[in-house]
């Protein structure tokens, strides 16, 4: 990643880095091992990737152990994906300026001292601040290992290359559900981030011993304004989504909230308008390949990270199922998405990257669709009915969409392709869990405020969470499923109406006679 002026100006800002960048002592150049600078990168890239999904196997035990509401669960989950999103542009920034290969192992020592740290608290208010420390690690580790790659694989093998970083980076998500899940069948949901520590360690010597070093030294200074900015007004946004239950989404408090958010993000816009070293130029979304590749990816996570904050719980306090067994039932999505990344580059030859790309958007969407007919007594055929197109489709959209956000820049501009492709997942993220939580949690409360059968006493502290109504038992334990699957259905139609405005805004930005 990389501050960048104008698209039309003639100043580089990172330039692909040459033999001696990538090792100033060398005099001929290093004999660069791309398969294990590959491995590395993407095993990096898997430890901040793992860490957003991982922990959601651990809800139920963790809303048991701390009394933790249904927003601060999603506190818990979302601070570590707003942290990363938020600090992604300055982050990569510094990385570009100072050496990616110091970020990375930058990155990698917070990630693994704060995972080394969480262990030991038992309070919401701490676990929440200590996700924000690992946010802090994942924003310098994730730029840094695309711009890696595209920086240091020739051309010829770059497209190869970032489809298994995308790969990576979709199914790590679904691996480390499976990972925390075979954890938690012999420990507590303390044990997720002891995993964290393993992979960060293992990452950060493989990054010392074959991970080439490349920086621009002469960029153009860091837009702290820009990043200030920025880092508010996202976080104004997603506080109030995420506390729109608490508050109400009519509430002074979320209004105000959602108000001054706007105001932030569009002061940041005009900002980098005007700054001769914008953070990030707007104007580089006039590219039509570039705007459509952003939005694909933002709202494919949108809907992904989403859907796996909800359906971890519906599996384990809904069905019943252990963490083990929840994670194992949603592997036909990674089972749908690994392979279908890999082909996404002969279907693009073959179909076009507008095809395959809105393809992809609307299996993602047909898998919502299916996933919002789930109720108490579905069997599990209709959760592999909406799973496993769901994988396919976010494998054929993941890499035409990162392929067309870094293909639309010139060389100069790879860092920022890298930065935007990074941010977009990570903001896509963090706005899936806020808003399809929120929706969930609204509807849940909503629900269970107007049963009139349960005693008032009982129903105020069932509306928390479904963690601690099933610690309440029956009836109220029974009302509070029907009104999580009520509000898991709203949300899940929500991720849907999403993912399908987004195939339909790719298709009208990669018509036919478009630039690509």
């Amino acid at each position: 990643m990389t501050t960048s002026a104008s698209p039309t100006t003639t100043t580089p800002t990172t330039a692909t880095p040459t033999p001696t960048e990538l090792h100033p002592t060398s005099t001929s150049g290093p004999v660069v091992r791309h398969t294990r600078v590959l491995v590395v990168t993407c095993g990096a890239l898997a430890t901040v990737i793992s860490a957003m999904s991982s922990l959601n196997v651990a809800l139920p035990s963790i809303a048991a152990d701390t009394h933790a509401s249904q927003t601060r669960l999603s506190w818990i989950i979302d601070a570590y994906s707003l942290v990363f999103a938020a600090l992604l542009l300055p982050a990569g920034a510094v990385g570009d300026r100072f050496g990616r290969r110091r970020a990375l192992l930058t990155g990698l020592l917070i990630f693994g001292a704060g995972s080394a740290a969480a262990p030991f608290t038992s309070s919401a208010t701490t676990l929440i601040g200590l996700r924000c420390v690992l946010g802090v690690g994942a924003a310098l580790v994730m730029p840094a290992t695309l711009s890696t790659i595209t920086g240091t694989f020739p051309r010829e093998r770059r497209a190869a290359a970032v489809g298994v970083w995308a790969a990576v980076a979709g199914a790590s998500a679904v691996v480390g559900l499976l990972a925390s899940g075979l954890l938690l069948q012999a420990w507590s949901w303390r044990s997720v981030f002891l995993l964290g520590v393993v992979l960060a360690a293992l990452a950060a010597v493989g990054t010392w011993l074959f991970v080439p070093d490349s920086a621009a030294p002469d960029g153009p200074p860091l837009d702290i304004v820009g990043a200030v900015i920025s880092i508010a007004g996202l976080g104004a946004l997603v506080y109030s989504i995420i506390e729109a239950p608490e508050h109400g989404w009519l509430g002074r408090t979320t209004l105000l909230g959602l108000g001054t958010g706007i105001v932030l993000l569009a002061g940041f816009v005009a900002w980098e308008l005007h700054t001769r070293t914008p953070l990030l130029d707007p104007r580089l979304f006039t590219r039509p390949a570039f705007a459509a590749g952003t939005l694909s990816i933002l709202l494919q996570f949108f809907g992904f990270f989403g859907l796996i904050f909800i359906t971890m719980q519906y599996l384990q306090l809904v069905r019943g199922d252990s963490a083990l067994v929840a994670a194992v039932s949603v592997l036909p999505m990674a089972a749908g998405m690994m392979p279908a990344a890999r082909l996404a580059p002969r279907v693009v030859a073959a179909v076009g990257a507008r095809a395959c790309c809105v393809a992809g958007l609307l299996l993602i969407t047909a898998g919502m669709v299916v996933l919002s007919r789930l109720d108490q007594g579905s069997s599990y055929w209709l959760l592999l009915a909406g799973l496993f197109p769901l994988g396919v489709g976010m494998g054929l959209a993941m890499t035409p969409a990162t392929t067309a956000v870094t293909d639309s820049l010139p060389p100069a501009l790879q860092g920022v392709g890298s930065a935007v492709n990074d941010l977009s997942r990570e903001l896509g993220g963090a706005l899936g869990i806020a808003v399809l939580g929120s929706l969930l949690g609204s509807t849940y409360r909503h629900h269970l405020a107007q049963h009139g059968a349960l005693p008032p006493a009982l129903a105020e502290k069932a509306r928390s969470s479904l963690g601690v109504a099933a610690h309440l038992g029956e009836p109220v334990l029974g009302h509070a499923r029907t009104a999580f699957v009520d509000g898991m259905q709203v949300a899940f139609l929500g991720g849907a109406v999403a993912t399908g405005a987004a195939a339909l805004a790719v298709a009208l930005l990669l018509r036919a006679g478009r630039p690509k």
